[in-house]
């Protein structure tokens, strides 16, 4: 039996509602069909196998979850439909007010369910999407890295999993500091392979549910799922000196945490404004925009955790 008749049947016996098991069967049969390619292609293997694996992870845990409050309700419901079974024509009142109360039991862990079947899709479309980065269509051709087109959808789905389930995320604009001076002193090919060490660095550096977007030009977009603004600027320093140590190059960074009056369009502004303070502050320098005020990263990234969150 292969993998995704496994998971098909797997999934069916536990009777996981259709969209939910098509959406699971789909993302397997994705990475299934992906394998080969991953490790034909040696140069963007690792940044997929990399991410691939953290989805993985995620959906192991969806189903997981899925399967045992499945597999409990449905032992419920099995004991419930018994009952009625014995009851029978039984009249008295005493045995109807046991059912209908073991009914109203049965009820609240069924729309307890809904919910968590719902989240379950919702989490699937996520991972989806981080899938959906690895095509050719929403890669960058020069540096392998994820392109604009894949950023909005991702920012799209940041933004509904933030209003749905208050989940957190920031993200963070990197910027090549002098780069017209690189290709001008070095040539375009020079520039092109500086644009790809920056590319591989960022991405080595992140963590698997990171996702690294070349934005434009010499500008990286890195957007960080459950992530404070603190830890953010954290991130962001950390891979300034990074760039700095391992390349003969410094970058300049803008960080923005999602507040629930954003957008995309919002948030990427705020965290260009950072990024632009960065540049006048003297370069090779992160700032952060809090949604009032614009600040060097170093200060906040100072903060203890249990005050920063």
């Amino acid at each position: 039996m292969d993998l995704l008749t496994f998971a098909w049947f797997d999934l069916w016996s536990i009777k996981i509602p259709a969209p939910v098991t098509l959406g699971v069967i789909c993302v397997v049969g994705y990475l299934v069909s992906r394998r080969k390619k991953v490790l034909e292609d040696s140069s963007p293997a690792r940044r997929e196998l990399k991410r691939a694996k953290a989805v993985a992870q995620e959906l192991e845990k969806i189903a997981e979850m899925l399967r045992r409050d499945l597999a409990s309700h449905h032992g419920s419901i099995a004991r419930f439909k018994e009952r009625i079974t014995n009851i029978g024509g039984q009249r008295d009142d005493a045995s109807w007010q046991d059912m209908c109360k073991e009914a109203e039991e049965i009820l609240r862990p069924t729309l307890r369910l809904a919910s968590q079947l719902s989240s379950a899709y919702d989490e699937i479309r996520q991972q989806t999407n981080h899938l959906m980065t690895f095509t050719e269509v929403r890669t960058d051709a020069l540096t392998g890295v994820s392109n604009r087109r894949a950023l909005d959808e991702t920012l799209e789905t940041m933004f509904a999993m933030q209003s749905r389930y208050e989940q957190p995320f920031s993200l963070a604009i990197f910027d090549i500091d002098h780069f017209k001076k690189v290709n001008d002193n070095h040539g375009h090919l020079f520039g092109d392979q500086a644009l790809k060490d920056v590319a591989w660095l960022i991405d080595d550096t992140i963590r698997e549910t990171d996702i690294v977007f070349r934005y434009g030009g010499e500008e990286f977009v890195v957007v960080m799922p459950n992530t404070p603004l603190y830890r953010a600027c954290i991130f962001a320093d950390r891979l300034r000196e990074v760039v700095h140590d391992k390349l003969d190059l410094t970058v300049s960074g803008g960080v923005a945490a999602a507040r629930y009056t954003d957008d995309p369009q919002s948030l990427l502004s705020r965290a260009d404004a950072a990024l632009y303070s960065a540049k006048t502050a003297g370069r090779n320098q992160t700032f952060h925009h809090d949604g009032e005020t614009i600040t060097a990263s170093r200060e906040l990234a100072a903060v203890p955790v249990s005050a920063g969150a």
